[in-house]
């Protein structure tokens, strides 16, 4: 096992190819408390894709979405079928509540700092409507019934970000997005970085994620605009990779670590990686 300059170590291995075409673009990045940073160019945030003259162009359109974190510490000795039930209705949510273009969730691999064991991923399409998600009546009885009661921590992360303008990307449906695995990275930068330095950083880990379409399907990065945990960390990334094979290709390769070593880790004050396998956990409402 590698190991590998974050949280913990990471999983097994697949194949490197570049990606040539990028879509720049002039873009703000916003900090802790959501001031405009102007920068660089930047590339925009996109699902990889592997190489095709239609998949190309869309490329250069994109959709501004809205991502959720969720990670929640389950209590010791919970069964399997109360943990089972717990994913199912939380994955079977996006049937009964409007809002949610997309979702994935599951057990956290290995052991994860601060005990976290589960964590959800969702999408929404604006800040309005995920607000409107927090304060719907069927996610309030859902968190106090089927998961509340089995767990005593929480952490929410709300950013902003774009993806690639394509119905398949946009609500991850398709054949690809069935399976893999679901790589979340919570950063909290030091104050007197936000600005400039963040913003380096941060385009350089989107550049080098879409130089790799072969093994990562999508990522997303943003600032935490969610006011009660934004002071623990103030930004979020999400990484769709196709495997474990490719996470652990990618995050144990060199440039990789170079951009974690040279840009990320000296001017974060805090971090926390965490992955789960991605798999169909509910067919039916609950």
């Amino acid at each position: 096992m590698v190991v590998l300059p974050l949280s913990h170590p990471m999983p097994q291995a697949l194949t490197f190819r570049s990606f040539p075409l990028y879509s720049a673009i002039s873009s703000n990045v916003y900090g802790r408390h959501g001031n405009g940073i102007t920068g660089r160019k930047q590339f925009t945030v996109f699902s990889c894709a592997d190489g095709n003259g239609q998949r190309e162009r869309n490329l250069l359109r994109r959709r501004e979405v809205v991502e959720h974190i969720c990670l929640l510490k389950a209590n010791k000795g919970l069964s399997d079928d109360k943990e089972k039930d717990m994913l199912d209705y939380l994955y079977t949510s996006q049937y009964q509540m409007r809002g949610i273009v997309a979702i994935s969730l599951g057990q956290i691999s290995a052991q994860a700092d601060e005990d976290y064991t589960h964590a959800v991923f969702m999408r929404f399409q604006s800040k309005e409507i995920l607000a409107k998600f927090y304060e719907n009546p069927l996610y309030l009885q859902l968190m106090k019934e089927h998961v509340l009661p089995y767990c005593h921590g929480q952490i929410n992360v709300d950013y902003k970000s774009e993806v690639e303008d394509d119905v398949l990307h946009i609500f991850r449906k398709g054949e690809e997005y069935n399976y893999g695995v679901e790589f979340v990275l919570l950063i909290a930068f030091v104050e007197a970085a936000i600005g400039g330095p963040v913003n380096d950083a941060l385009i350089s880990l989107q550049e080098l994620t879409i130089e790799h379409p072969s093994l990562i399907l999508q990522c997303t990065q943003g600032s935490n605009f969610n006011s009660t945990s934004s002071e623990e960390y103030t930004h979020g990334v999400v990484i769709r990779f196709r495997s474990f094979d490719a996470l652990e290709i990618f995050l144990s390769s060199s440039r990789y670590k170079d951009v974690w070593e040279s840009k990320l880790q000296p001017i974060a004050r805090k971090t926390l990686a965490i992955h789960f396998s991605v798999d169909p956990v509910g067919t039916e409402i609950m």
